[in-house]
């Protein structure tokens, strides 16, 4: 096939091209890198030919906004590049499948456990609600124009060189400064970003939204202590509850100059997961356990 991949050059975006250009011919469309470097927030795409099937995971990735321009960097980024990139595949040829890399943030929740995609898209800050926009602007476009579309609500991405709260996690664990809170035994959803990778292809033909995750949902006890071992790093502290709230607290009088709160304590401690049963009995989505992975790998 010819695939169309934005964000071709993203921590997810290299992992689908080197996965899909086994079998595939792929374009690559980014800021820096790719048959077509162009920003979509600012540019309508003008493709030198049609695909047959189009991956969208160019975005601006998750973080909280200081600023007003911040904020509506989200909007430009996620729905008005989006826009555009519809725009673009109009006028070159419309795609017989798209596939939208989209965000467990959609849902809006900071706590649950297998939150499935039937639950109501809650998102009330800039990141998830730029996801739910550009996912109503893809199905409403899909829909008009006969085009199969899916939609993959992510949750934690794990892989060698992964960014974010993970990257930052390895890099506390391997400089001896990383604590759990709690003993750890909050538990969250993850993926291997391999595993979406490959697994992309099969799902862009069925269509649907799904989400996706290891199906174990590791502890951060768990995580962490699998990270150590890997790296052969002493195992992490444990900070009791009790002293955790103290500092969250002490965050709260501080206001935004604190980089915790009694909100952001109560996050790290509670679980949330959700439920990939659909991509399991729709289309027999089976990943790799995260822990497996950290204790085979060498990242």
């Amino acid at each position: 096939m010819n695939i169309l991949l934005t964000g071709v050059n993203g921590f997810l975006g290299k992992s689908i091209a080197q996965e899909i250009s086994k079998e595939n011919e792929v374009f690559g469309l980014s800021r820096t890198t790719g048959e077509y470097k162009i920003s979509l927030e600012y540019q309508i795409p003008d493709f030198d030919q049609d695909f047959d099937l189009v991956i969208h995971a160019a975005g601006k990735a998750h973080s909280v906004p200081k600023t007003q321009s911040e904020r509506k960097q989200f909007y430009d980024v996620n729905v008005m590049g989006t826009e555009n990139l519809l725009k673009g595949l109009e006028k070159s040829g419309l795609p017989k499948q798209f596939v939208f890399i989209s965000s467990v943030s959609v849902y809006g929740q900071e706590f649950g456990k297998d939150i499935n995609e039937e639950h109501q898209l809650e998102a009330n800050e800039p990141y998830g609600l730029s996801k739910i926009e550009a996912e109503l602007l893809i199905t409403k476009w899909c829909i008009q124009n006969n085009v199969i579309c899916t939609i993959l609500r992510l949750p934690l991405l794990v892989g060698n060189n992964a960014p974010g709260n993970l990257g930052a996690m390895i890099k506390a664990i391997e400089k001896g400064y990383y604590f759990n809170i709690d003993e750890g035994k909050a538990r969250k959803s993850m993926v291997l970003a391999k595993d979406v990778a490959e697994f992309i292809p099969k799902l862009a033909s069925i269509g649907g939204i799904y989400n996706l995750t290891d199906g174990v949902h590791p502890n951060f006890k768990e995580l962490s202590i699998a990270i150590a071992k890997q790296k052969k790093k002493k195992m992490p502290l444990n900070l009791p509850l009790f002293i955790a709230h103290i500092i969250g607290f002490a965050g709260n009088l501080l206001g935004d100059k604190a980089p915790i709160n009694s909100s952001k304590i109560k996050k790290i401690t509670s679980d949330l997961t959700f439920d990939d049963t659909k991509a399991r009995e729709v289309a027999g989505w089976k990943a790799q356990e995260v822990l497996e992975f950290f204790k085979n790998e060498k990242i």
